[in-house]
């Protein structure tokens, strides 16, 4: 059974950084396509990030082009997703998808491509 746990959100101010991690056990790690999505208060989840298996493509919707990456490391089973110069708006919970066949790009920025979720963690941004 494929399990995702997302550790490492909390409290930041405006423009400051903020890391979140995702570990994953249960499948091989290096065959998942790894997705970083987030949901604030009253909306729909939002795609944000992914990352191929072998962590050489990599895509991000356009709000966070330039501020957040998004990266893995094949030999921990763990993916990360680096976020730089955050804003209120960034504020949400932070979930980590798994799947094995999702593309990198736009088709895979669906939330519905992907097979296996974490539980979330918050990221809080104050203005």
């Amino acid at each position: 059974q494929v399990q995702l746990v997302e550790s490492g959100g909390g409290l930041v101010q405006a423009g400051g950084s903020l890391r979140v991690s995702c570990g994953v056990s249960g499948f091989p790690f290096n065959n998942l396509v790894m997705g970083w999505f987030r949901q604030a208060p009253g909306k729909e989840r939002e795609f944000v990030a992914a990352i191929s298996w072998s962590g050489d493509s990599t895509y991000y919707t356009d709000s966070v082009k330039g501020r957040f990456t998004i990266s893995r490391d094949n030999t921990k089973n763990t993916v990360e997703l680096q976020m730089n110069d955050l804003k209120p708006e960034d504020t949400a919970v932070y979930y980590c998808a798994a799947d094995r066949v999702a593309a990198v790009g736009p088709l895979g920025a669906d939330r519905r491509v992907y097979d296996y979720w974490g539980q979330g963690t918050h990221v809080t941004v104050s203005s």
